[in-house]
C-alpha cells in the first residue's frame, strides 16, 4: 500500500490505473509551461490509456480528451495513484 505522500513518476504506472497530479517541478520552465497550458494542473485527475512498447509515449485521458506524453514531458510532473471515478 503506498503512503499518501509518496510521489510517483507517470513511466510507474500502469494501463488502466488512476492517478492525480501533485505537482510540476519547476527546473524545467519550457515544459512547466507547455504541461500546465495543456490543462495538466495540480489536483487534476488522469487515467493511463496506453503506453508504447519501450513506454515512450504515454497516452492519458485527461479533462475529457487524450494527450500523449514523451518521456522528458511526463517526467517533470509529480503524481500520485488514486481510486474512484475518473476521467474519461
Amino acid at each position: 500500500m503506498t503512503k499518501p505522500s509518496e510521489n510517483f513518476q507517470l513511466a510507474d504506472f500502469k494501463v488502466g490505473q488512476k492517478g492525480k497530479i501533485l505537482s510540476i517541478s519547476k527546473s524545467n520552465k519550457v515544459y512547466r509551461q507547455k504541461l500546465l497550458s495543456m490543462g495538466l494542473t495540480p489536483g487534476t485527475v488522469f487515467l493511463i490509456k496506453r503506453k508504447a512498447p519501450l513506454g515512450d509515449p504515454i497516452e492519458l485521458a485527461i479533462r475529457g480528451y487524450s494527450l500523449s506524453l514523451r518521456k522528458g514531458e511526463a517526467g517533470v510532473l509529480k503524481v500520485q495513484p488514486v481510486s474512484g471515478v475518473c476521467c474519461s
